[in-house]
């Protein structure tokens, strides 16, 4: 039997996200990014080129969301559509210089912060932290990459 509190890590995880996300921002003297713009340029890494229908379905958001998240981040100059070069039909999108140098920014500063605040816990906290970082990895997966199956109705559970 173990003391998991699924309720207790869905309610810490999006405080310590929003948490890390400001300080991270503040620390680094970056402009205000969604956390959602984050999401998107993280699927966007250097070289890549990727259609709006396959970031939605990346990052699990309807395709309207996905429309309208770039199209914002396109007048912030943070991406770049073009026709896709397989198929001229098709759009794609590519992060712009300028958000792969705020995006490098911000993944530096915020490896840095986690890095120097841990060392405030104590030694038995962080080692606590490491040993849940493969579920933790898991977890992200789980949720990320498959269907999660629906969940029972009440019929299901006669």
């Amino acid at each position: 039997m173990t003391d998991f509190d699924p309720a207790r890590l869905a309610a810490v995880i999006s405080p310590l996200r929003r948490a890390l996300l400001a300080a991270t921002r503040a620390e680094a003297g970056l402009p205000e990014l969604a956390e959602a713009q984050i999401d998107v340029l993280r699927t966007l890494p250097r070289g890549t080129l990727r259609g709006p229908a396959e970031i939605a379905t990346q990052l699990r958001l309807s395709r309207p969301t996905v429309s309208n998240l770039l199209a914002t981040m396109q007048a912030q100059e943070l991406i770049e559509r073009a026709a896709d070069p397989s198929d001229g039909r098709r759009v794609v999108v590519r992060a712009s210089e300028r958000a792969l140098d705020l995006f490098d920014r911000f993944d530096a500063v915020n490896s840095s912060l986690v890095g120097r605040v841990s060392r405030e816990l104590s030694e038995g906290d962080r080692t606590a932290l490491a040993a849940a970082l493969p579920a933790l990895e898991r977890l992200c997966s789980v949720l990320t990459e498959s269907a999660l199956p629906a969940p029972p109705t009440s019929k299901d559970a006669s």
